[in-house]
């Protein structure tokens, strides 16, 4: 059973919560650079998180792309800057890609669908 956009954001909270509270403190200096390597400087959080998003999908991590999908979405990508953050994916990382596109696209419809309700 696939799970909905919440459901997801929420899972990935709670699994990241007992992550950083198991108490092996280099998971939370892990994360902690993790989430400073996208914070605005020279380049802007979403310029930052459309890279993460086409390095994701060249991984081909699904759970990557949806973070990166939701949180550049959430600095404001649009729907164009996206399909050409898939596009260079798709380019990197050659057919392999095509699946993980197919659930981006997914991905971003979903988050997009949301956002106007």
């Amino acid at each position: 059973m696939k799970k909905t956009t919440s459901e997801t954001r929420q899972y990935r909270t709670d699994m990241n919560e007992k992550i950083l509270n198991s108490g092996f403190r280099d998971f939370n200096k892990f994360f902690a650079l993790d989430n400073k390597a996208y914070v605005s400087g020279a380049l802007t959080a979403k310029t930052k998180e459309l890279m993460g998003l086409t390095a994701s999908m060249v991984l081909r991590c699904n759970d990557c792309i949806f973070y990166h999908i939701d949180r550049s979405i959430q600095e404001g990508a649009t729907k164009e800057e996206l399909y050409e953050t898939f596009n260079v994916a798709l380019i990197v990382g050659g057919s392999i890609v095509i699946p993980h596109l197919r659930y981006a696209f997914e991905v971003m419809e979903n988050i997009f669908d949301e956002t106007k309700s």
